[in-house]
């Protein structure tokens, strides 16, 4: 399947979507915040990222700008619960910068597999 990076700065939740991810036969690799994802990323042999928005050191509406100047075809999916920002605002924004999709917290185990294949297929149609 796929090699995905998880970005997020809460612990127990990266630990879910990681379950869900190899339980579903998916590769994970683990990110605390923007500055770790982004150094992942440099080494390659990512296929997707899955972003947290709100994050200390560096957000993921920088994971999304430096993933798509460094990395354009690589799928991101933002993930956001909000805060002291409305999640939708957040998640809006992610789209109009670029995010291939974006996700609510709290997600969806059914929610979460069927955005990762989804952004895998279109990957693999614009690149086929």
């Amino acid at each position: 399947m796929a090699h995905i990076l998880v970005i997020d700065d809460n612990a127990e939740f990266r630990e879910i979507l990681r379950s869900h991810l190899e339980a579903n036969g998916h590769q994970v690799a683990l990110a605390g915040n923007g500055d770790q994802g982004l150094a992942v990323l440099d080494r390659g042999g990512i296929d997707i990222v899955l972003t947290d928005i709100l994050m200390p050191q560096r957000d993921g509406i920088e994971v999304l700008r430096a993933a798509k100047q460094h990395w354009p075809g690589l799928p991101v999916i933002a993930i956001s619960g909000g805060g002291w920002i409305d999640a939708g605002d957040l998640l809006g924004m992610a789209e109009r910068l670029g995010a291939d999709l974006v996700l609510q917290k709290p997600v969806r185990r059914d929610d979460l597999i069927s955005a990762v294949d989804a952004a895998l297929r279109e990957n693999l149609r614009k690149s086929g």
